[in-house]
């Protein structure tokens, strides 16, 4: 086996060990093999799932494949589309729409089988190994227990204050904790609560495309082309969408304690979100605006 879970006998906190994973092509390290993912390779990667085009040929719009470096029984690739270099933000609505449909075909196909996490890298800074857009999906084993925060119970989400609020849209409450980890970071919760992601409907779906690729945008815009981030979706029950944008290091005292320091008031998250949310202007974000977060502690 390439991988072990292992659970520190004191902490009773879990590792994964995976040695293989070094091998992987990383361009952080300033490898970047001939994309696997572009079109014209598709005899060369074995495929668990596509949309669009016939078996082996490169019609195809998205591709699902198993990852050749897993740290899990079952670890998938979720290719966005066919385009080396545009993500969220960048393609059309209907290709995002396109890859959340995906998310929540791959969950509902691998739900039953363990904790189904889906997890997106952009960047070097992000953990992006390979440039091309991409996300993956991880099934990781029931009894491994995953320090992932959850949303507020409904009787505990009553007493959030409502300055917390970013944006509402017909299916979702977009916020930014007081407890933030992360300088912006920005939560997508859906308003109907208590289901698992593989429960969202069509009309969701494509909610969640549109706001996803409004964050990005927005999120790009305030910290230049390109930032880094991470973003998952919760693996259990009151499912919520947590974008991470990794524009600080972390200091000793952060990875010595788990305790973060935060350098971004999340208010001036909200304010800049609020402003530019339904009809953002790019050029005045560029110039009106300036990042306000500190990349160290």
């Amino acid at each position: 086996m390439d991988f072990q879970f292992l659970q520190n006998p004191i902490s009773k906190k879990w590792v994964i060990l995976s040695p293989r994973r070094a091998k992987r092509p990383d361009i952080a390290k300033g490898f970047e093999p001939v994309c696997p993912f572009c079109p014209g390779r598709e005899k060369e990667e074995k495929e668990v799932y596509r949309v669009g085009g016939n078996d082996n040929d490169s019609g195809w719009q998205i591709r699902v494949l198993p990852n050749k470096f897993p740290f899990a029984p079952i670890h998938e690739v979720i290719v966005h589309s066919p385009d080396h270099h545009k993500n969220f933000g960048e393609l059309p609505l209907s290709a995002a729409e396109l890859i959340i449909n995906t998310y929540r075909q791959r969950y509902d196909a691998h739900k039953d089988k363990g904790q189904v996490y889906i997890f997106h890298n952009h960047g070097e800074g992000g953990g992006e190994s390979l440039p091309h857009p991409h996300t993956q999906l991880a099934v990781i084993p029931s009894d491994v227990k995953m320090d992932v925060p959850t949303l507020a119970s409904n009787k505990e989400a009553e007493a959030v204050s409502e300055d917390q609020i970013t944006q509402e849209t017909k299916e979702f409450i977009i916020f930014c904790p007081k407890t933030s980890q992360w300088p912006d970071e920005v939560w997508i919760s859906p308003r109907k609560r208590g289901r698992l992601f593989g429960e969202i409907s069509d009309g969701e779906v494509s909610d969640l495309a549109f706001t996803l690729s409004r964050l990005v945008q927005i999120l790009d815009l305030r910290h230049g082309n390109e930032f880094p981030f991470n973003f998952y979706i919760y693996q259990g029950g009151d499912w919520y969408l947590r974008i991470i944008p990794r524009v600080k290091s972390l200091g000793g005292f952060e990875v010595g304690t788990g305790v973060f320091i935060n350098t971004q008031d999340s208010q001036e998250t909200i304010n800049f979100i609020k402003e530019h949310f339904e009809n953002p202007d790019e050029e005045k974000i560029k110039t009106s605006h300036s990042a306000t977060y500190r990349k160290g502690v």
